[in-house]
């Protein structure tokens, strides 16, 4: 009934930029919070940033200063730019939101598949 679909990785050298998106579609009422996790070989899933409904927004130590999410509500699309990018950032990310269906009485999760980010020269 939800599909969430990223795109927009690929491979950059370091300290240049990426703009991610992830757009939800299918029977949506609502979407709450939406964020960003990556993961990296090896590694746990870690959460890159987030973002309300009313744009309040938060993000991990790593990104501060280098990222930016941003959504448009009325596409239901999430977006994280990333600038400034390091080898570090090589990972999988993964978008997930917080989804009121039409007909549903409550809000539940929903992830995407991933896309790939590598920074590598």
């Amino acid at each position: 009934q939800v599909q969430l679909v990223e795109s927009g990785g690929g491979l950059v050298q370091p300290g240049g930029s990426l703009r991610l998106s992830c757009a939800a579609s299918g029977s949506i009422l609502r979407i709450s919070a939406m964020r960003w996790y990556r993961q990296a070989p090896g590694k746990q899933r870690e959460l890159v940033a987030g973002i309300s409904r009313l744009y309040s927004t938060n993000y991990a130590d790593s990104v501060k200063g280098r990222f930016t999410i941003s959504r448009d509500n009325a596409k239901n699309t999430v977006y994280l730019q990333m600038n400034s990018l390091k080898p570090e950032d090589t990972a999988v990310y993964y978008c997930e939101a917080g989804i009121l269906i039409v007909g549903g009485s409550y809000y539940r999760d929903y992830g995407g598949q991933g896309t790939q980010v590598t920074v590598s020269s």
